[in-house]
């Protein structure tokens, strides 16, 4: 009997594993199905000259991260955490490079899509402006070398802010349970510095003179379509990031997933809400009119995901109601407060990551309640939130350094990385590149193609031009044609038996009898006035083209 009961419980270990390993891999996919999310987020809310651009950024990406994370981020996050004998924390995880040696692969799966999406924060920022080489370049450093850092630090079990250190600060360690602080504080402000040393796009700020707008030019995007798909896309996704975070935790704790997938879906919807609301408000009071923007529905929706990712384990879901609608607000603020220090964010995605990452991190240190983060992390988190220890701020305070390192990491790394990319010349795509669009400039042509009447692709660059040349020419033949209509003031018979039909008969005789009149003068008066309506009518038609002198052929030598 009891060798009965040792095999059942190894053959329950086995399919538990096995079972495990299969969600991770599931969870795994979804989060990677974001990226399709952040794709065509970015896609509907650029202009239609750099949508192609866009979306082989956001793939290369993607390809960047893979590779970086596959050959040194693995490895600098987590290449110690089988190291049980050492109890002490370490700087940066020093083995399975190249993730030869890792221990599950399906744990590493879901991580690289978590590095992805951190990296791919930063695209939508520079969307419109920024040159192929650069997009490489960053993604590669950023999650082979900056991401892994961070995540060592507060996910590592060698980490000196991990809440499943030996040893964590203060005995505490920080709370970001999906990655509030990890994944989008360290994507939104590397997009932040990186704005700040790319610049705005051309006309969003400054005239093409170079003097400061009044108010800011908006650069709507070209699809609503693709941002609300990509939305919706992120936020199904999310499920992943959240819920499939608490794969990682002992049986006991099985419920806790079901506890992430409900406060993420109250969280998103009362950010968005609140968004819309609030705005709503504001356009009324401010111009008179009430408007729904459906923009400000849909980033506020992402920022109350961003907020509830750290501590969607240990709150209960009237808090994440609570920390969803003042995400929502605080969208609004730090959207508007970019507009004011002119930082051109194509997607909005610095309020979004990095402001909605930020109050996460402080949510948590608010709302994290006792039962749950002793069910999520045991004994090794010995305090909790200060609405339920008022007397104890020790998660908030470490919550908030938690911030300021991920800050401080991404600043003494990645804006001297940007700044030395911006001296070389191969940050800022050239501005020639960036006025007619960066599909044609390193794509050869726009996102859509169309089939002229010989069934040959035709481009719509083209196509518009021609339409506006078509055009322009059309309307310069016509007055052209006007012009040759015209009788001078003062004709001579000639030119009215040449072209009797330029006026109407009434016209006609009014002008011969005005030439009757006249005829009774002397001839050199004739010569003089004769003389003026060639001129005049020489100079009217030379303004925009070339004088036909056809009319005046029959004139003869006594008129001139």
């Amino acid at each position: 009997f009891l060798c009965f009961i040792k095999d059942y419980h190894e053959e329950r270990t086995i399919f538990y594993d096995t079972v495990r390993q299969f969600l991770m891999i599931l969870c795994s996919a979804l989060v990677f199905f974001m990226q399709a999310g952040f794709a065509m987020l970015c896609a509907g809310s650029v202009r239609l000259k750099n949508v192609r651009n866009s979306m082989l950024k956001n793939m290369l990406d993607a390809a960047g991260t893979a590779l970086g994370f596959f050959f040194f981020g693995y490895a600098f996050a987590f290449g110690d955490n089988d190291d049980e004998s050492n109890q002490n924390n370490t700087f940066i995880g020093n083995a399975s490079f190249a993730s030869i040696d890792a221990a599950d692969y399906s744990y590493w799966l879901f991580n690289f899509a978590f590095a992805s999406a951190s990296v791919t924060i930063v695209a939508g920022a520079l969307a419109e402006r920024c040159q192929m080489a650069a997009y490489l370049c960053y993604s590669i450093v950023l999650s082979g070398l900056v991401y892994p850092f961070v995540v060592h630090s507060i996910w590592s079990t060698h980490g000196f802010l991990s809440c499943f250190s030996a040893k964590p600060l203060w005995n505490c360690g920080a709370i970001d349970f999906a990655g509030s602080a990890v994944v989008h504080i360290t994507g939104g402000s590397t997009a932040l510095y990186a704005t700040m040393i790319l610049g705005p796009r051309q006309g969003r700020f400054h005239d093409m003179a170079g003097a400061k707008l009044e108010k800011p030019n908006p650069m709507p995007g070209h699809s609503v379509a693709l941002q609300v798909l990509g939305t919706l896309i992120l936020w199904c996704g999310w499920f992943g990031f959240n819920a499939g975070s608490a794969l990682s935790l002992p049986d006991s704790s099985q419920h806790i997933a079901s506890l992430c997938a409900v406060t993420t879906t109250i969280s998103g919807a009362a950010g968005g809400v609140t968004a819309l609301v609030s705005n709503l408000i504001l356009m009324e009071r401010t111009t008179g009119e009430a408007t729904f923007d459906i923009v400000k529905l849909m980033n506020g929706a992402l920022t109350g995901l961003v907020a509830i990712t750290s501590g969607c384990a240990v709150v209960d879901p009237w808090a994440s109601c609570l920390i969803g609608a003042f995400a929502g607000l605080v969208y609004l603020c730090s959207s508007q407060l970019l507009l004011k220090l002119c930082i051109d964010d194509a997607v909005d995605a610095i309020p979004v990551h990095l402001a909605g990452g930020i109050w996460g991190m402080i949510a948590t240190g608010l709302f994290a309640k006792p039962e749950f983060v002793d069910v999520v992390y045991g004994s090794s988190a010995s305090h909790f939130g200060w609405f339920y220890a008022p007397d104890d701020g020790t998660l908030l305070g470490n919550q908030l350094i938690a911030i300021l390192f991920v800050g401080a990491t991404t600043f003494f790394s990645m804006f001297p990385f940007f700044i030395a990319l911006n001296y070389f010349g191969w940050f800022r795509a050239d501005s020639v590149a960036e006025l007619v669009g960066l599909d044609v400039s390193y794509h050869g042509g726009l996102s859509r193609n169309e089939v002229d009447a010989t069934g040959e692709p035709q481009n719509i660059t083209l196509k518009i031009r021609d339409k506006s040349f078509t055009k322009r020419k059309k309307q310069q033949q016509r007055r052209q044609e006007q012009r040759r209509q015209r009788i001078p003031r003062q004709p001579l018979p000639a030119i009215t038996e040449a072209v009797p039909s330029a006026r109407p008969k009434r016209d006609q005789q009014l002008l011969m009898g005005s030439y009757e009149e006249s005829s009774t003068s002397s001839s050199s008066q004739r010569q003089s006035i004769g003389s003026t309506a060639v001129q005049q009518q020489y100079q009217e038609d030379n303004e925009e083209a070339e004088p036909d002198l056809s009319l005046f052929q029959n004139v003869g030598n006594e008129a001139w």
